[in-house]
């Protein structure tokens, strides 16, 4: 099947003919009529799909507004602008839309074609551009790093009172996650007896609850014990939950002290308090043998604030009304609230340029010190328990896309054969070349 493509030449400083005189550059191919399909069909990304969404309503409806009035209502609750999220917000716009770019994909057999709206590819806001890099981040981890062993979820959040100073210093709570991971490192080891045990820990930053509220918490996905230097693994023991909350808790509070964001008097006030805010959550355990609950529990640790599924915009009524996940509890039920005020409560979950929201330590960091020097299975390169060790240096929140069997995940998110014509079903296509890059 041949793609080919057709950049989009408008510009916003006025350079180059408007969005709506693109069009897709025709190919060599003789003209040939599909005899059962139009000549032009747009994909499922067509222009009325992505704008139905009530997430583009609200934002193309309120995001202006949102703009002029933001420092005044919001800027308290919810931070300062930053310019990020207007960046973000205009290219979610142009997700899916084929005025804004777009490839075209033609089969050489019958010479059927559509066209395919190039996606914004932004993270934690557009639900599509987000699921998409979920699906070829976990099928990397399945792939690639994770090793054939028992793993464990554990979350663990922070008090109230903590959580405003993760939204003035965005990078605070990746301080949080490597205290977070010192913590349930030194716990595996101190009840395993293994001082040297190298725990896998991928960490999942989160900044949204159930109701697309701030609240900065922490998703470890961990191997259910280490493995020594010569690559033996050891299972993590039984545990209390409580004494690790409370190391959790302690290291959190020196964090603070030591960043200077209040004193040592203020960390020990905290110690005292009945109850804490801390919470360590240790109860999710995968076996080794199933791949796929732990994929689906790590698209679960890094998914989006917003759930479409969920959201229910009333353009008239001047209402959003957005359904907790959670079936009990203080967070559950669901939520009327102003556009305005809910824009802004998603917008507030966009990451900085440059922030990075998945992190790996212990056996799955990029080059742990155990991989240098003689001596040991892990320190000579050798794979151990049927696992290549991961290539140091490689970018482990943004595994490259063309490594990857692009067609079988393709397949899997879309429940279609991509390399096969629509129309003549059992002919393979001629040609499947990747999709052009967006400008």
């Amino acid at each position: 099947m041949d793609i080919a493509s057709k950049q989009p030449v408008a510009q916003r400083n006025g350079d180059g003919p408007h969005p709506s005189r693109m069009y897709a550059r025709r190919s060599s191919v003789p003209e040939r009529a599909c005899p059962t399909r139009p000549r032009w069909r747009a994909a499922s990304t067509s222009p009325d799909v992505p704008k139905a969404s009530p997430l583009f309503r609200l934002v193309s409806d309120h995001l202006h507004r949102l703009q002029t009035v933001y420092d005044e209502r919001f800027a308290r609750e919810y931070g300062p602008w930053r310019p990020v999220v207007a960046q973000v917000a205009d290219k979610f716009l142009e997700c899916g839309v084929l005025d804004h770019g777009f490839a075209r994909i033609r089969c050489d057999a019958c010479t059927h074609e559509y066209l395919l709206a190039f996606s914004c590819k932004c993270r934690y806001f557009c639900p599509s551009g987000h699921a998409k890099r979920l699906a070829i981040w976990t099928q990397w981890l399945d792939t690639t790093l994770l090793a054939p062993v028992p793993h464990r979820q554990v979350v663990l959040t922070i008090p109230k009172r903590l959580r405003a100073y993760c939204l003035y210093r965005r990078r605070l709570l990746g301080e949080i996650a490597r205290v977070a991971a010192r913590t349930v490192t030194a716990a595996i080891r101190t009840l395993t007896g293994e001082r040297d045990l190298a725990v896998g820990i991928v960490a999942c930053l989160q900044t949204h609850g159930s109701r697309a509220n701030w609240h900065p918490h922490l998703h470890l996905l961990v191997t259910d014990g280490g493995f020594r230097l010569d690559g033996t693994f050891v299972t993590w023991p039984a545990h209390d939950t409580a004494r690790l909350t409370e190391a959790f808790r302690r290291a959190v509070l020196r964090l603070f002290v030591r960043l200077e964001l209040f004193d040592e008097e203020q960390a020990a006030g905290m110690l005292t308090w009945p109850h804490s805010g801390f919470h360590v959550h240790t109860a999710v355990w995968v076996p080794e043998d199933d791949r796929a609950f732990v994929t689906r529990l790590a698209r679960y640790c890094a998914r989006n604030p917003v759930a479409l599924e969920r959201l229910t915009y009333d353009r008239a009524a001047k209402a959003v009304t957005y359904r907790s996940d959670k079936a009990d509890g203080p967070t559950a039920g669901t939520e009327t609230a102003d556009p305005l005020e809910f824009l802004a409560r998603v917008l507030v979950h966009i990451p900085d340029k440059g922030h990075v929201t998945t992190r790996y330590y212990g056996w799955y960091a990029n080059r742990p010190p155990w991989h240098e020097g003689q001596g040991g299975a892990r320190r000579s390169g050798r794979a151990t328990r049927d696992r290549p060790r991961p290539t140091a240096g490689a970018d482990r929140g943004h595994p490259p896309v063309g490594e990857g069997p692009t067609a079988a995940l393709l397949q899997q998110i879309f429940e279609v054969d991509p390399l096969r014509c629509p129309v003549l079903p059992r002919r393979d296509a001629a040609s499947s070349p990747s999709s052009p890059r967006r400008r």
